[in-house]
């Protein structure tokens, strides 16, 4: 889709928001290949929210800016999130005063309530039966999911950005995907958007990041060419290492070896054992050389899972007195990963970067870098180097947050699963 056709897409639907009516937003086929019926929270009616749970799973949702989500005093539904994607539920509500809260009109008169500023949390039933959704600050720049994409648009219709979405089924109640959820679009005559086309809008009209400055940068490994970002959400300076003519290399059929290596100075800068993030960055770093070609993005801002170097030492005081890694953070209110890395995709979208080899164990940065317009090619294991230190992490993330740890064994095993596709005696 053309520039100028996205625009128009993305204008389409935020004038109809803007006028009460009812859209469609899809998202990309490699992540849920769903469409979610998007509406205004303060604009709702009785009649279109029948509509949307006659068409939908009846689960209904509202996202809702993350600075309204805390004023109404709405925590996380569960402590440890283990979503594939991410969704920020929090504890469900309804309106005081709603009966039982579930009827059409009782969930319409909810959504009004979240919208509407003078709204005291006090108002709010919780549990209930509208589902608030706490959307990540930066939208689909950051995240490209439903949550964020309907309240930029709801923003950019002048609205309070809390809305109305819900995931379309269709009669059988399989959800609708592809042609059938245009056939679904078409019939009741809803625009029809998908998140692809409004981060692409987005990305050509704003910047997460900004470059700052570039030098030579030799390394153990060979020359990079170092590139600095800049976040223009909250001034974090990030930094890519750029070996060779990268943008030529994504025009490849396979794609140009990328690694987004998330901040951590304990395992990267004090060589502490009790993680394997150090070795992770020396790997990429070499498979990178290797190649003679490729990107390796340092985010800063992720330190212990995006908790920050304070909290995440007092998880490990946690950890030594029991507890694993992912019930530490929790152990301190905190969630387990709140990183997110659609600042990485703005990188290497600035560095002209489209289609890439991934470096990664953990699937989740699949979610976190695809609906930015970036293709990944494929996923390139890294070897993993187990201690005595680190043995009960590295079992904590394969097993509680779904890391793909190849040659870590079960705990009743001594075998390695599966080989790497970094060879550890090349690349150590």
């Amino acid at each position: 889709m053309s520039r100028g056709t996205t625009a128009v897409s993305v204008q389409r639907a935020v004038a109809a928001l803007a006028a009460g009516r009812l859209v469609v937003v899809v998202d990309d086929a490699d992540r849920e290949d769903e469409g979610d019926l998007v509406g205004a929270a303060e604009l709702v009616t009785e009649a279109q929210m029948a509509f949307i749970v006659r068409h939908s799973t009846g689960i209904v949702c509202a996202p809702l800016p993350a600075s309204r989500a805390d004023d109404l005093r709405l925590g996380p539904m569960v402590a440890h999130n283990t979503d594939e994607h991410g969704t920020a539920f929090t504890v469900s509500v309804d309106l005081a005063g709603t009966g039982t809260g579930v009827s059409a009109g009782s969930r319409a008169a909810t959504m009004r309530a979240l919208a509407d500023p003078s709204t005291a949390p006090e108002r709010l039933r919780r549990p209930g039966h509208v589902f608030p959704l706490r959307a990540r600050d930066g939208g689909v720049l950051v995240r490209a999911g439903h949550t964020e994409a309907a309240v930029d648009l709801l923003t950019a219709a002048g609205l309070s950005g809390a809305g109305v979405i819900s995931e379309i089924v269709a009669d059988d109640g399989s959800m609708r995907r592809g042609p059938d959820l245009r056939r679904f679009a078409a019939a009741h005559d809803l625009p029809l958007l998908a998140i692809a086309d409004l981060v692409r809008h987005r990305r050509a009209t704003e910047r997460l990041v900004e470059p700052v400055a570039t030098s030579t940068m030799p390394t153990a490994f060979g020359d990079f060419r170092a590139v600095a970002y800049r976040s223009v959400l909250d001034g974090t300076e990030h930094l890519a290492l750029v070996m060779g003519d990268v943008a030529s290399a994504a025009s490849d059929r396979s794609g140009v070896l990328v690694r987004v290596h998330s901040e951590c100075l304990t395992g990267d800068i004090l060589g502490s054992l009790r993680c394997d993030c150090g070795a992770q960055l020396e790997q990429a770093l070499r498979a990178v050389a290797a190649e003679r070609c490729g990107v390796v993005v340092y985010l800063r801002g992720h330190e212990g899972r995006g908790i920050g170097l304070g909290h995440k030492i007092r998880a490990y005081a946690l950890q030594e007195r029991g507890l694993d890694t992912v019930d530490a953070n929790i152990a301190q209110g905190l969630p387990v990963d709140s990183r997110s890395y659609g600042v990485g995709a703005q990188i290497l979208a600035d560095l002209g970067v489209r289609r890439l080899r991934l470096i990664t164990n953990n699937p989740a940065k699949y979610g976190g870098l695809d609906g930015h317009g970036l293709v990944i090619t494929d996923r390139i294991a890294l070897p993993v180097n187990e201690t005595a230190h680190n043995v009960r992490y590295l079992r904590t993330k394969r097993d509680r947050m779904g890391h793909d740890l190849p040659g870590v064994p079960r705990a009743d095993a001594g075998t390695a699963v599966c080989a790497p596709a970094i060879a550890p005696e090349d690349h150590r």
